[in-house]
């Protein structure tokens, strides 16, 4: 039997990984500085989230959630301690998208209503209703097309006030940092404007910090940058540091019933595991506030090259806008430096999403590697600002 064959892929096949290095079955190692799109938060193969899933694989695996589960009650307790959203209720699954598919029902059963206001350029999953929000119509089939969206311009808020004024909104989704558009971020007055217009016409707000969320953004969500409180907050990729594990922050306006959502495995024990191993070492280590401090340090340094035109970004989510189609700067960075770098939708855009527990010392040596392919291979590039 055949793999289905929807993933380009480069000819590398790792084998193990420790803190920001993978290493592949040759021996060669690698400096990650993409964590498997932001999925990698705390390192690779950390000895305490290694010891605790180990550990709990030991005990039970897995059970339905038909019985009581105190891992989920002890994620929720260090989530909400962590995130300064005690209050906030927590619901489990087990992917990005299967987060902002639940986050869009609870909206729609809340408000009884269909049409959604999304962003150009955003990105919120591929299962049915997430990608028929996410600006791609080339991932979505025709069955994906089956409510009403509004594609809004970011950082405009005009058009989107029009719009709720309406009255026929069932939700507003939008990221915290665009991540696969090019890491755009929405202003801490846009989001103030949008949270209010939400307000005051009942349209229930979900922030998705699928990507951006877990302290990549230096904040423990990117939404924190504007201090606005959010209907629905989703999360995975940096939750459970690549264990598939996925939630929902929903607002106690919210109320529950049985039956309105549910998945089989969503909170299993192995993914609590995962994730409390990740909240424990994003506390003792300091990592969110490392990620802040890294990123300012980061960005100077990229803001150097005279081939760059923009830095865009929060903390270690950082996009570097070229005056050049980055794939082959991408193909030598990886091939010839052995490091691995991430794309957007935005052709001259380099997307950087490295392990949170990077420091300088790791910044200058991906930075040494970078001047040496841009010397070596992109000499001729030259920012037109540049003397």
């Amino acid at each position: 039997m055949k793999l289905f064959d929807v993933y380009p892929l480069f000819d590398i096949e790792p084998v193990r990984a420790r803190g920001c290095f993978i290493y592949d079955k040759n021996g060669t190692e690698y400096l990650d500085f993409y964590g498997g799109h932001a999925v990698i938060s705390i390192g690779h193969c950390h000895p305490h989230y290694v010891q605790k899933i180990a550990g709990q694989l030991q005990k039970i695996g897995f059970y339905s959630n038909s019985i009581q589960n105190r891992l989920q009650e002890e994620l929720a307790e260090k989530l909400g301690k962590l995130s300064q959203l005690p209050d906030y209720q927590l619901f489990l699954c087990n992917s990005g998208a299967e987060a902002n598919e639940d986050a869009l029902k609870l909206a729609s059963f809340k408000t009884g209503k269909t049409k959604v206001i999304a962003f150009r350029k955003g990105f919120h999953g591929r299962t049915s209703a997430a990608v028929n929000v996410t600006d791609n119509p080339a991932i979505q089939a025709p069955i994906n097309k089956n409510f009403p969206v509004e594609l809004h311009i970011l950082n405009e808020i005009q058009t989107v006030q029009k719009s709720l004024e309406k009255g026929d909104t069932c939700a507003v989704i939008i990221e915290g940092i665009q991540g696969i558009g090019g890491i755009r971020v929405p202003k801490p007055s846009f989001l103030k404007a949008l949270s209010s217009l939400c307000g005051k016409y009942e349209v229930p707000l979900i922030l998705d910090e699928v990507q951006s969320g877990y302290g990549r953004s230096g904040k423990f969500f990117a939404f924190q940058y504007a201090d606005i409180q959010p209907d629905i907050i989703t999360m995975a990729k940096g939750m459970g540091n690549g264990f598939p594990i996925g939630g929902l922050l929903i607002h106690p306006k919210f109320e529950s019933k049985f039956g309105m959502l549910g998945h089989t495995f969503g909170g299993n024990h192995l993914a609590c595991a995962a994730g409390i191993a990740v909240l424990d070492i994003l506390e003792r280590e300091n990592l969110i506030d490392k990620a802040a401090e890294t990123g300012v340090y980061f960005r100077e340094r990229l803001q150097q090259l005279p081939q760059v035109r923009e830095v865009r970004g929060k903390g270690l989510m950082l996009g570097v806008a070229f005056d050049f189609p980055i794939s082959p700067l991408r193909k030598a960075l990886i091939f010839e430096e052995k490091v691995f770098t991430g794309s957007s939708s935005e052709p001259n855009v380099l997307r950087l999403l490295p392990p949170l527990n990077i420091g300088k010392k790791e910044v200058d040596f991906f930075m040494k590697k970078l001047q040496k392919v841009l010397a070596n291979s992109f000499a001729n590039h030259r920012s037109s600002e540049s003397p």
